[in-house]
């Protein structure tokens, strides 16, 4: 074979592979797509129970703290309600969260106690991005992040703020939310969230949220201790610790209601 047909061949080789190369690449929707369907993967439960501790702190340093315990029952694949009950202090006890997640991209339904006046108030679209009893997590923060609720990008592969290895990923609401989209921190190992950066409608950085002390429980369950939000705009943060989770316990569905709520559940 002469030199000039071996570069000749070399060239067309190179061309083809070229040509195959865009059709087949994965592009950065495909992969933020493809990382956020990797995310708690596990097996699904049944229940699980938890108590917890929400620790305010204002602008100057100061924290109250107040005590809750939720619960949570499957329904069907992607479909779970749960509740959080506040315990203590005595002017918040009983106020209780009621929300049904929906699979396949549906806006949750949400629903909040007043013991003080005895109602239940619904969680409107717009009310979503309220704040929950006067904390830095929005009601929607405290929804299932269903994967089908958001479109995706991937950004890039990064430190993850708690060592190790993370894809950085960029995720938009599809639906009604207080949020641009969210800058996603997710441990490539264990496909677990480490941190989420919240962008206003303005694209602006408004809040922060570090998640941390992560234990499998019963062997499968990947569960946070901590999660702090910070606001940027304010200067305040919430913490939420959890402890004392437990699963399978026979939660009933039927008392994770509106009806059950009016009733003190």
């Amino acid at each position: 074979m002469t030199k000039t047909m071996f570069t000749a061949i070399a060239a067309i080789v190179a061309a083809l592979f070229i040509g195959l190369g865009p059709a087949n690449a994965e592009t950065t929707q495909e992969k933020g797509l493809r990382i956020a369907q990797s995310v708690g993967q596990e097996p699904g439960f049944r229940d699980q129970a938890a108590e917890g501790e929400m620790i305010l702190t204002t602008k100057s340093g100061q924290t109250s703290i107040r005590r809750f315990e939720a619960r949570a029952v499957e329904t069907s694949p992607g479909e779970t309600r749960s509740v959080l009950t506040f315990l203590w202090p005595g002017d918040i006890r009983n106020t209780t969260l009621l929300t049904h997640s929906h699979a396949g991209g549906r806006d949750d339904d949400q629903w909040l106690y007043l013991p003080a006046v005895s109602k239940v108030r619904r969680i409107s679209s717009s009310g979503r991005s309220g704040s929950f009893v006067g904390s830095e997590f929005a009601y929607e923060d405290m929804s299932d992040q269903d994967v089908d609720k958001y479109t995706y990008n991937w950004v890039a592969d990064g430190s993850c703020p708690g060592g190790g290895r993370c894809h950085i990923v960029d995720r938009f609401p599809r639906g009604a939310s207080a949020y641009s989209y969210e800058r996603v921190w997710i441990e490539q190992s264990r496909k677990l969230i480490q941190k989420v950066e919240y962008y206003d409608r303005r694209k602006a950085h408004l809040k922060t949220m570090l998640i941390s002390g992560y234990r499998k429980h019963n062997g499968k369950y990947w569960r946070a201790a901590k999660m702090e939000m910070s606001n940027h705009l304010t200067g305040k943060g919430t913490t939420l610790t959890w402890d004392g989770f437990a699963f399978d316990k026979g939660v009933n569905p039927n008392d994770l209601t509106v009806s059950a709520l009016r009733k003190g559940l």
